[in-house]
């Protein structure tokens, strides 16, 4: 028990000194300075990467603890940033921290220093700072290589609308040193001798290869690539749905492509929660996911964005079966189509487990649309009624869950075409009626069914002509179509007419005109209206209440232009007429007719117009007659009123004299051209004749006349002059036009006359070389074309000469002309017979009282002797053609006045049988000879002498044509 009690007591004893010791340890402040503080640096990053110990920590034993970090740039002193860090440490632990600076590391030296304390309520006595760490340098240009200018940072990323600092380090400090970015200069402050440095505030994103900043010394040039991002925006419009229950397609808006050459596209991740699945999206803009297998209805998925620089999401959540999106509806088909109805059928894909869809069905056509909603399982079906013939339709179909709306499908459809249908409506029809000799001319007019009405292709217009008097009388026409009106001839019978519209199916109903024997164009008086912007206001007092409508036409003044009508209710008095084809300065004549219940148009009133009226466009022709010393007058009847661009309502004349000063009546104006003269106002628009008066003589002036309308008048053309005569000229004037005819009728019969004396007297002298008997000679091969056969020509007379042997004919030289040479006797053509010749004897002869100008005066004919007893028959040449060609040589060579015995001389014998001028009286009546020769005309020339030596039985005269000297000196 002793030993018991001292060990207790030894135990109680060391206890107690332990808690002495504890309490004498606590009682004093423990040193958890900050220990081992290392500095890394990343330059890509710009960072500082700090790490750190705190010792005299016991083991097992964790407290809060607040570490202050103060870093300086360039010298300690120069605090830039200081930061409190809280964080539990333990015993042993390796504390770090980052801190990204703005200025590029490599610019400057930084340095780093920490302290701590205890944030821990329980402990106050250790919640003071502790001692400060000592200073870690940081130099990143020691890492830098012998560059003599560097610009930093190299390739930094930052996103658009920041703010970054550049610098550049020079080696050498140079002040001439001048940086730009994308060409513009930047400008910023100088941190050491060789550091200067740049603040770009609000970078903006220029390309996808990054922005360009360079800095230029004198000697060297250096630069980097900023390269700025599109910010990264949340995914817009996050949806998810399925159209067969086993798939989700995932949708999203992407926004801003943060795409760069330095930094990818941002990346996509969906991220299911109940489940914890996890999927990388292929795509910017849509992802698949797999449904689980064990039919999981609820979903809450997360839609994650990022890059390098920003970290985005968003997350949607819902029930499978509520975002039910079915695939469109295939096998579209329109069966039993006809003009009016259609049925259509399409198929539906299953979804799941749902039986039921509902389907819409969209009919488009003329404009409009029309919706039907249709519930549907696996086929559906719908029929289209109440639609229009020959129209085009586009029918589509859509459909979607019908238990949870979503969305609909894709639409799907088919386009058909209606039938044809019969026309559904008369055509509109109106008529114009003139009278001509006795009969009715009508002209028919209609206008062409709308699509609507016509029901198809209209062919053909049917016309009915009925005779009302005579009931038994039809006459059917038919108008091919596009015709839209016809001209009928009809006589003074009473008529109905009905016109139909006919297409390949059927006919319209009939428009039914009667035509009266009193066509109803009677004299109405016709007022003018003037029209407006808004057309023209028609109004007029009804003449019978028992009518069915009335109609109002209306064309241009230009009969080329198609008639227009308006059909108007029974109880109308009053309308106005608009159409686009009213053009300014045209004149509108405007009919206004009621319709009896027996279809009669009875005209009511006439009314005409301008939609807006015009100056004239151009002045008339004027005619001036009446010319006096005093006076003239001006007429211009040819101007037509009706074809003016407005109301003519008078004419304006002017006129310009040679003193300024205005005749009674007329009033000085000054024109445009700034000249003044004087104008007579006409105020009646049908007076077209006016006569100046009270004029000076012998004076000019100028005139012009223009219409006005209520807009204006006409132009001002180039003005007339006209010469006033003096007072005498109109009296001379009738005494020199009577003397001026007459003497010049006397001279034309004179003229006449002295033709007449000059043919009579002296006609002209006929060449021989243009007889016509030449014409009828035929010539012989090889002869000259002056000589012929005497048996070619048939004498009218022969007479036979007798002559003295050894006559001679004599010739004058050859170089007298015809005109020297004279003779006394007729030239006579001797024939001897062709026996032997015995003594003289009878010759023929033939005579040329006209040209015969050869002969000698010592014998009109050459001779030889020749028996009397020899018939004329047997008479023959004296000698043959070439003896005559010697012989006109020998004759035109001969100087001599006589040819030799026995030589043939020639003789010229004419076709005329008057002699010349001069010569007719010495020739002798009687000539010489015991019968009288042949008078022969033809032109020729006969040689006379030798006689032929031999010649045959049945010899012939023979005649030459020649020519003498004087003929071929001409």
């Amino acid at each position: 028990m002793a030993l018991l009690a001292v060990v207790h007591a030894a135990f109680l004893l060391a206890l107690l000194s332990f808690r002495t010791y504890q309490s004498e340890v606590l009682s004093e402040p423990l040193p958890l300075t900050p220990e081992s503080l290392e500095v890394s640096i990343n330059s890509t990053q710009q960072c500082l990467y700090l790490q750190w110990r705190v010792h005299n920590l016991t083991n097992h034993q964790e407290l809060k603890m607040v570490f202050q970090i103060e870093i300086s740039r360039i010298e300690t002193s120069n605090v830039i940033w200081v930061e409190n860090y809280s964080t539990p440490v333990t015993w042993n632990q390796v504390l770090h921290w980052s801190w990204e600076s703005k200025l590029p590391l490599e610019c400057v030296t930084h340095f780093v220093r920490i302290r701590s304390r205890v944030d821990d309520a329980s402990i106050p006595e250790l919640r003071s700072w502790s001692n400060w760490s000592s200073w870690e340098e940081v130099d990143a240009q020691k890492s830098l290589g012998q560059d003599p200018l560097v610009v930093f940072p190299i390739n930094k990323l930052v996103e658009e609308g920041s703010n970054v600092t550049i610098c550049y380090v020079s080696r050498s400090p140079e002040s001439n040193i001048s940086c730009a970015m994308e060409g513009v200069p930047i400008h910023g402050e100088r941190l050491s001798p060789n550091v200067f440095a740049f603040i770009l505030n609000n970078v903006r994103f220029i390309r996808e290869t990054g922005t360009n900043i360079y800095c230029v010394s004198p000697s060297n040039m250096s630069g980097t690539i900023l390269f700025v991002s599109k910010v990264l925006e949340e995914p817009k419009d996050f949806s998810c749905e399925t159209q067969d229950l086993k798939s989700l397609n995932c949708t999203w808006d992407p926004g801003h492509d943060t795409t760069l050459q330095y930094q990818p596209s941002q990346r996509y991740t969906l991220f299911e929660s109940f489940s914890g699945k996890t999927k990388l999206c292929e795509h910017k803009k849509w992802c698949h996911w797999q449904v689980a297998p064990d039919s999981q209805e609820t979903y809450n998925l997360t839609l994650i964005a990022e890059n390098q620089l920003r970290r985005r999401s968003v997350s949607i959540f819902f029930n499978l079966t509520h975002r039910v999106h079915p695939m469109k509806p295939f096998n579209v088909f329109l069966k039993n189509i006809s003009a009016t109805n259609a049925t259509m059928t399409w198929k539906v894909h299953p979804v799941g487990n749902y039986s039921t869809l509902l389907c819409q069905v969209a009919l488009h056509g003329e404009g409009k649309v029309i919706q039907h909603n249709v519930s549907v399982k696996v086929k559906g079906q719908y029929f289209l009624s109440e639609l229009e013939p020959v129209t085009e339709y586009v029918t589509r179909v859509r459909c979607a869950a019908s238990n949870h709306f979503w969305k609909w499908s894709e639409w799907t459809g088919q386009t058909f075409t209606t039938l044809e249908a019969a026309p559904s409506v008369a055509p509109d029809v109106w008529r114009n009626v003139k009278t001509v000799l006795g009969s009715h001319i009508v002209t028919l007019f209609w206008r062409p069914l709308s699509k609507s009405h016509a029901h198809g292709k209209i062919l053909f217009y049917n016309v009915v002509i009925e005779n009302l008097d005579n009931p038994s009388s039809v006459k059917l026409l038919s108008i091919p179509a596009p015709a839209n009106g016809t001209e009928l001839t009809l006589d003074q019978c009473s008529y109905q007419i009905h016109v139909t519209a006919n297409n390949s199916v059927g006919t319209s109903p009939a428009s039914i005109i009667v035509i009266s024997r009193d066509p109803g164009n009677k004299n109405v008086e016709e007022g003018r209206i003037q029209g407006t912007e808004d057309g023209f206001s028609l109004s007029w007092k009804p003449q019978s209440g028992d009518v069915i409508g009335y109609v109002v036409d209306w064309s241009p003044q230009d009969p080329r232009c198609q008639l227009q009508w308006k059909n108007l209710g029974p109880n109308t008095t009053s309308t106005v007429i608009r159409s686009d084809a009213f053009r300014p300065g045209i004149r509108y004549n405007f009919r206004i007719y009621e319709i009896s219940t027996e279809r009669i148009a009875y005209l009511l009133e006439r009314k005409t117009g301008y939609s807006q009226e015009l100056a004239p466009s151009e002045n008339p022709q004027v005619a001036v007659s009446n010319l006096t010393s005093h006076s003239f007058t001006l007429s211009w009847k040819d101007y037509s009123t009706d074809s003016q661009p407005g109301f003519i309502q008078g004419y304006h004349v002017y006129l310009k004299p040679k003193v300024e000063q205005c005749h009674p009546g007329f009033e000085k104006v000054a024109l445009s051209d700034d000249s003044v003269c004087c104008q007579y106002k006409i105020d009646n628009p049908e007076q077209k004749t006016f006569v100046v008066e009270n004029l000076q003589p012998e004076s000019f002036y100028e005139f012009l006349v223009t219409p006005y309308t209520s807009v204006g008048e006409g132009p001002h053309d180039t003005f007339t002059k006209v010469t006033i005569p003096d007072e005498y000229s109109h009296v001379l004037m009738r005494i020199i036009l009577p003397m001026s005819f007459c003497l010049v009728l006397l001279m034309v019969l004179c003229y006449l006359t002295s033709q007449w004396m000059k043919d009579k007297c002296y006609p002209d002298i006929p060449d021989p070389y243009k007889s016509s008997v030449l014409s009828l000679i035929k010539y012989k091969e090889n002869h000259h074309p002056t000589i012929m056969n005497v048996n070619d020509c048939v004498p009218d007379a022969i007479e036979v000469v007798n002559k003295l042997e050894g006559s001679r004919i004599q010739f004058l030289g050859a170089r007298k002309s015809l005109t020297e040479m004279e003779f006394t006797k007729p030239a006579y053509l001797y024939l001897l017979p062709t026996e032997n010749y015995s003594g003289p004897g009878p010759c023929i002869c033939f005579e040329n009282f006209t040209y015969n100008q050869a002969a000698s005066d010592s014998g009109s004919c050459g001779h030889v002797p020749v028996p009397l007893k020899t018939p004329p028959s047997q008479l023959a040449l004296l000698t043959s053609p070439e003896n005559l060609l010697k012989s006109l040589e020998q004759n035109y060579v001969n100087s001599s006045g006589e040819s030799p015995a026995g030589e043939n001389s020639l003789n010229y014998v004419s076709q005329l049988a008057s002699p010349m001028s001069g010569d007719k009286e010495s020739l002798p009546t009687n000539p010489p000879g015991p019968a009288l020769c042949s008078e022969y005309r033809t032109q020729m020339a006969v040689s006379l002498g030798h006689a032929s030596p031999s010649p045959s039985e049945n010899s012939s005269l023979s005649l030459v044509t020649l020519l003498d000297q004087g003929e071929h000196r001409r």
